[in-house]
Formats: C-alpha cells, sequence, structure tokens
C-alpha cells in the first residue's frame, strides 16, 4: 500500500501522536512532574505530524487515492487545521515565489537585531498574510477547483468536530492536551523556513536553502534538513533527499550552506554571537518594508498545480 517503506516512519509518528494524547487525557496525573513531559511530548509529536503533513502535500504516501484522503484527514485531526490548506500557504506561494512578494513567508519581513527574535516569532509576523491568502484562496479559487474545496471543507469540517468534542468533554484539558500542541506545531513549522532561508540567495541555482546534514537530526525530521533538493525537487520523496543532495547539490553548493549540526548553527547565529548574516557572513542588512503581493487570482486562469503535485508525481520505483 505504501509507495515508499520509509513512510513507516511517519506512520509511526502519527500514531504515537494519538496514542500521548488518548494516554495523557485519561491516565495522566495532574501533577506538574507528569504534565510538563507529558506535553513536551505532545508538542514533539504534533510537530512531526506538522511535517509529515507537508511531506504527504507534495508527494502522497499511499498508492491508493481514498487511503490518501484517510491519511490526510487523520493528519488533520491531529495538527487541528486542514492539511489541504498548505497548498496556497506553501505550495503556491512558497515554492512558486521563494522570497519574493508573492512568498507569504519570506524571511526578510523580520527586522529584529537581535536574530533570536527574528527565530521566536517568526511564525507571528507571517500567519496574518499566511491567514489573508488562504481566505482569500477559498473565497475566489476553490469555488472553480472542485476537487481541492471537496478535500478542504471536509478536513474543515473534522477538525471542527474533533475539537468541539474534546472542548465538551473539558475546555481546560482540550486547552492543555489539544491547543497548545497545535500552536507549538504551526509554530515550529514556520519557524524552520527562518533558517532554512534567511540569508541565502534565491536567485541562485543552488545557493537558496541552507541544509543541515546531521544523520539524527534528519532521521527525525524526515529528511527536512536537505532543503535544497526539496525545493529543487518538490515532489520527490524525502527517503531520496539525501542522495539527491549528495549528488546533484554537495558538490556546487556554497560549503556555509551545508551545516552539519543545526544547534550548532541555532547557536552561533541566534545566541551567541547572535548577529544576523548571510550565507557569506556578511550582515544581513533590513530591506525596505513592502506588502505581500496577491498572487490569488492568478491560480484562476490555470491548472492548480498542487493538485498535479500531490496526485500526478509518483516516483517510479518503490524503495
Amino acid at each position: 500500500m505504501l509507495r515508499f517503506r520509509a513512510d513507516l516512519r511517519s506512520l509511526l509518528f502519527l500514531g504515537l501522536y494519538f496514542v500521548v494524547f488518548i494516554g495523557a487525557w485519561f491516565f495522566v496525573p495532574r501533577s506538574w512532574a507528569w504534565v510538563i513531559p507529558t506535553l513536551g511530548t505532545l508538542c514533539v509529536l504534533n510537530f512531526m505530524v506538522a511535517i509529515t503533513i507537508h511531506n504527504s502535500i507534495h508527494c502522497p504516501i499511499f498508492y491508493n487515492s481514498l487511503l490518501n484522503r484517510v491519511h490526510q484527514i487523520l493528519l488533520t485531526l491531529a495538527f487541528g487545521s486542514p492539511a489541504t490548506g498548505y497548498v496556497p500557504g506553501h505550495n503556491l506561494s512558497h515554492h512558486k515565489h521563494l522570497q519574493t512578494q508573492k512568498d507569504n513567508t519570506r524571511t526578510w519581513k523580520m527586522r529584529f537585531r537581535w536574530n533570536l527574535l527574528n527565530q521566536l516569532l517568526f511564525f507571528f509576523v507571517m500567519i496574518p498574510g499566511i491567514i489573508r491568502t488562504e481566505n482569500r484562496f477559498v473565497t475566489h479559487v476553490a469555488p472553480q477547483k472542485p476537487i481541492w474545496a471537496k478535500r478542504y471543507y471536509t478536513e474543515l469540517a473534522f477538525a471542527c468536530a474533533w475539537k468541539i468534542l474534546w472542548f465538551a468533554l473539558d475546555w481546560k484539558l482540550a486547552l492543555l492536551w489539544l491547543i497548545i500542541p497545535n500552536v507549538y506545531a504551526v509554530w515550529g513549522i514556520f519557524g524552520t523556513n527562518f533558517w532554512q532561508h534567511d540569508g541565502c540567495d534565491e536567485k541562485h541555482p543552488y545557493n537558496h536553502s541552507r541544509n543541515f546534514t546531521g544523520k539524527l537530526f534528519n532521521y527525525l525530521v524526515c529528511n527536512n534538513g536537505y532543503h535544497g533538493a526539496h525545493h529543487m525537487r518538490p515532489a520527490l520523496h524525502w527517503s531520496l533527499y539525501p542522495e539527491f543532495h549528495q549528488k546533484h547539490i554537495a558538490p556546487y553548493i556554497h560549503p556555509n550552506l551545508n551545516q552539519p549540526s543545526i544547534l550548532k548553527y541555532l547557536w552561533q547565529s541566534c545566541i551567541y554571537p547572535g548577529k544576523r548574516l548571510d550565507y557569506l557572513g556578511q550582515p544581513l542588512p533590513n530591506l525596505p518594508k513592502i506588502k505581500d503581493k496577491d498572487w490569488v487570482l492568478e491560480t484562476l486562469n490555470g491548472p492548480l498545480e498542487a493538485e498535479d503535485m500531490a496526485e500526478a508525481t509518483k516516483s517510479p520505483t518503490r524503495v
């Protein structure tokens, strides 16, 4: 059923999330000694769910389309909002218009002198533009794209019903075990965009993304440390990123954009010395403030590219 056996890892993370969530709700004692580590575990697993959504929107994990729909609904329940909502804000904005006015998550919106604040607050600065774009997409494009609209509204209905159920049972526990991990996951998945692209050269064929090549880190994030490979081949399955990176990127990319340790990079870039530098080590100046440029209506005149990505870009072999 799986197109790539590696997605057993993705399913494991998703399954673990639901097990820990149900276990936390019904069995975890209400003491800080239990609540804090359990909440931390839920937040990390919810972040892994966000990564799985990102991966599966680009490259569905099952051969069977019905199983893919069910998988996206389960991801939606865990994530707290429609998985299909990734399409406008990520596939059609960030990937097609990297670091331009049409990219709602372009990093040069951030303007704090201390780079740690840029990293921590990236999500909060980006989210208004993401919400506006998604709302405009739903209003103007969805009626013309019935396949995407049906998936989106189905997932939205499941997400709302799921939240209502748990809030009806106990609103305090729902805030603790459901909403806080959901917020952490979306904060985390957006925040990764900052250290993946800030100070890179979006116009360069190879230096457009920062890569983190540590084995443990990439095991935990399903190889999303190899971000250049993902941008060059969005529909490529994540299990193939390291091979693609070594063959098609590593020989040509600037060595500063191949970081072996994400912890070392984040310490140096955000804590000490905490300076915001480009990949050549030069101070990164604040660019003039420019509003997002609306691209939504452009999609009315052509096929919904992200649907093509999700359904028609199937790899020829099972790995």
